[in-house]
């Protein structure tokens, strides 16, 4: 699970506010501030393409999804795959990528027991998107 950007700068809010306390342990609070600016570095990362990787995705997603629905028959995932990122904000491309994600996933628990060829190729391209997903989401650093 990768937390988001504001609960980051929360909880760096909260390690510096401790460390300003007047006493306390000198070395607990640097121990404070070296990982609130290690935090601070990771948001700057993850904010700076967190729009592009959700755009990504939520178009990556929709293809696979028109497929499923081609092979099974799902109206949910016809209706996902024609919807289009017309906000860019953040919480709305979050919101739309987790509807996305979670009829990605439906598909997959689908398609693993459905017979034949086309569904051993999709079930192949949902892994293949699970991965990039995965990619799309490390920062420099993931041990991934």
């Amino acid at each position: 699970m990768t937390p988001k950007v504001p609960e980051v700068l929360g909880e760096i809010a909260g390690l510096i506010g401790r460390s300003l306390v007047p006493g306390g342990d000198p070395a607990e609070k640097a121990a404070h501030l070296g990982l609130s600016a290690m935090l601070l570095g990771l948001a700057a990362q993850r904010w700076d393409g967190m729009a592009h990787a959700l755009v990504e995705e939520n178009r990556a997603i929709r293809p696979i999804l028109a497929r499923g629905a081609d092979l099974l028959g799902e109206g949910r995932w016809r209706a996902l795959s024609q919807t289009t990122d017309e906000d860019f904000r953040i919480s709305a491309l979050e919101k739309a990528n987790s509807e996305l994600r979670g009829a990605l996933l439906a598909l997959h628990e689908a398609v693993e027991t459905a017979q034949g060829e086309a569904a051993r190729e999709l079930e192949g391209l949902i892994w293949a998107e699970l991965r990039a997903s995965t990619e799309r989401r490390m920062v420099a650093g993931s041990p991934v």
